[in-house]
Order: C-alpha cells, then structure tokens, then sequence
C-alpha cells in the first residue's frame, strides 16, 4: 500500500492524463485524503472549547489491511480498543461523552462489526465497542441499521485543483462521443450469494449483448482494471455504466462512472440510493437508472439491453447532464488549492464535514433541551 500514500495518499501520478490532476488513487486511502485535507481546513482552532466538532485523524482501515490475515482476534482489535481507551481520558470527550467527535473509515463498515470473539471471524470489532455508539463514522459504506454511520463517496482517480479544472473536465465529457450503449468493468463474485448471483447475471448479460455491450475483465488474472486509463476511457465510451453489487453492495466503480459522464445503472437500492444521501440527489431517476433483481431475474438474455434501448433519447441526454452536474460533488480536491479570490470549490469533502457538523449541532441542541 505505501505507493498509494504519495501525493496527500492521492496516489502516483498517472502522467498528463487531459490534465495534471489524476493519480492512481487506490479506493481505500479515503481516511488518508480525509485527513492530509482536514490538516489544511479553513475552520481549524487549537481551542476545543470553540470547536463544532472533533475529528479523530484514526486509520482504521489501513490498521484492519495490516491485521487482515492474523487469526488473534485480540490483535486485530488492539488499535481500536487503545484508541477508545485513550480518547476517554481526553478533556474534550467529557462534555457530550464523545458524541461531538467523528472519524473517518477507508473501507465497508462490515469490516469493522465483528461481533464475535471467533477467531475465524472476519474484520474488527472498532464499530460494536461501547464508546463507539456515540461517535459518528464516515465510511465509503455504511451499514443501513446504524444510527452514527454515514457513507461518502469513494475516492477517484481526478483531485482537480480549481473549479476551472473541473469545469474543463464537465465540458469536455459533454462533448464526447459515446459510441457503446452500456458497459461492465468487473469480475466474477462466487455465485452462494445473492450478490454473486446478480452480478452473473449482468456479466452474462454483457457479453451475450456483445455488439452493444463492452466487458472490462477485472480478474485477477486479467488485470483489466489495473489500468486507471484503461477504465475511465470505457466509461466514457459508454452512455450506461452497470453497476451489480460485489464483495459487497457499494463500488468504486459507481463514482468512477459519474466522473466519466456515464449514468450508472444500479440493480439494488443499497449500493447508491440508501447509502450517500449527503452527496447525491433524492430523485434517483434523475441521473441512473434501477433494474430491480425480480425483473432482471424474469427477463430473457437480453432483459438490459432491452430496458435500456427503451429509454428516450431526450431523458438520455438529461440524465447525463444530471450526472455531469455531480462532478464537484464526488471528487476529492487537492488540499488547499482554492484559488486565491477564483471560485471557491465545495468537494466531497467539504459537503461531508459540513453535514456532521450539522448532525453534531443538532445533538448538541437536544442535549441542552434535555432531550
């Protein structure tokens, strides 16, 4: 992982690719960028007692990608355990026991629910301990029956500089011609889950549609998706970008798409619509389209390509521009390039901490109403 922390853990440069702000950002450094970003926020103030909001600058993913493999419990759970224990003694954790504080997680908050002390069991406790109630996590997902998660965008490969930049960038995507119908960049998913199941259907889907569907092999063995130019230029290609769940119900994938001007098309309602509220429209039907499982299932081979060639030229075209118009939204900006009197930019990250400033304000206010 240490190639990925370069550049504010924006990654390596990937050359001078349309313009010089693309890296080979890898979609786990989101508490890595969070951080290099928070260093540098405007709002900063040494006194506590002045603070909206205390942020926990706590690597919780690349603590879990160390212990991965360790059978000892125990030791994947250390870290998160000394850190509740630490942050407990602190003088700025009295006052609302922690619920003013938040932190933010570069991976799927299942990897931090173990809630068995088996040894087999799969990720960290981090998210079950008591003390943890009360902070609030920022995650690329979010389990959808907690009180205190909160999912944001996962990073992409484009950390423009200035709202110029991404301006040029939207223009550019507008203009492009996009000469295949729908495509799928991804790999096989073992099919004893519903997950996997759905995603075969769609690869197969894919290929079955070979004239007007592009397949991107992500596997293994492919490499496919290594490539960060190699992706983004299918995207662009494409007018639908398929979105199946994976490992799990979130991709990387979905931000990557909308980056590209490529509307996503989503087969369950927890891999955008339930999950990043804070960053993308109610009206989902405005920039994606959703093929509820049932209906991919009753279908014949070409149920996709079908629903998809139904959908008017004219909605196509807002749709898109609904996507393009999430751009700034999505993206992580470079830290502290706002330009000197330009237009000031509000990224993923600016949206992210303005909104748990505001939930933390509101548990503030019912504290003092004795609610």
């Amino acid at each position: 992982m240490c190639k990925y922390l370069e550049n504010s853990g924006f990654g390596p440069l990937i050359g001078s690719y349309y313009y010089p702000s693309w890296y080979a950002t890898n979609q786990f450094m989101l508490e890595v960028i969070f951080h290099e970003k928070m260093k540098r926020y405007k709002c900063l103030t040494r006194n506590s007692l002045l603070a909206s909001a205390v942020y926990v600058p706590y690597y919780a993913g690349l603590d879990f990608r160390r212990k991965l493999r360790r059978r000892n419990v125990a030791a994947r759970d250390a870290a998160g355990k000394e850190l509740v224990k630490w942050l407990k003694k602190q003088p700025q954790w009295k006052g609302m026991s922690g619920r003013d504080h938040f932190l933010v997680t570069g991976r799927i908050s299942r990897d931090f629910r173990r809630n068995s002390d088996n040894n087999s069991g799969w990720g960290t406790n981090l998210m079950l301990l008591p003390e943890s109630q009360n902070l609030s996590f920022l995650t690329i997902e979010r389990n959808p029956t907690s009180h205190n998660e909160f999912a944001i965008p996962y990073p992409t490969y484009f950390h423009p500089t200035s709202a110029i930049e991404i301006s040029q960038w939207q223009d550019k995507i507008k203009l492009t011609n996009r000469t295949v119908l729908f495509s799928f960049a991804g790999a096989q998913r073992p099919r004893r889950n519903q997950n996997g199941l759905v995603r075969t259907k769609v690869m197969n889907q894919c290929k079955s549609s070979s004239k007007t569907c592009r397949f991107l092999d992500c596997d293994v063995k492919a490499n496919g998706c290594d490539d960060p130019i190699s992706l983004m230029k299918l995207f662009e290609d494409s007018v639908f970008c398929l979105q199946p769940p994976g490992d799990s119900l979130t991709r990387r994938s979905v931000f990557d798409s909308i980056l590209a001007g490529c509307i996503p098309v989503f087969f369950n309602q927890g891999s955008a619509y339930k999950q990043y509220v804070w960053h993308i429209p109610e009206n989902n039907s405005e920039y994606s389209v959703y093929i509820p499982v049932k209906e991919l299932r009753a279908g014949g081979d070409n149920k996709i390509e079908e629903i998809l060639r139904g959908i008017s030229n004219e909605r196509v075209v807002g749709m898109r521009e609904n996507v393009i118009k999430l751009v700034p939204k999505i993206v992580y900006t470079k830290p502290n390039q706002n330009e000197p009197g330009g237009e000031v930019l509000e990224d993923a990250f600016d949206i992210a901490v303005k909104r748990v400033i505001e939930r933390i304000d509101g548990l503030k206010r019912r504290k003092l109403n004795g609610e």
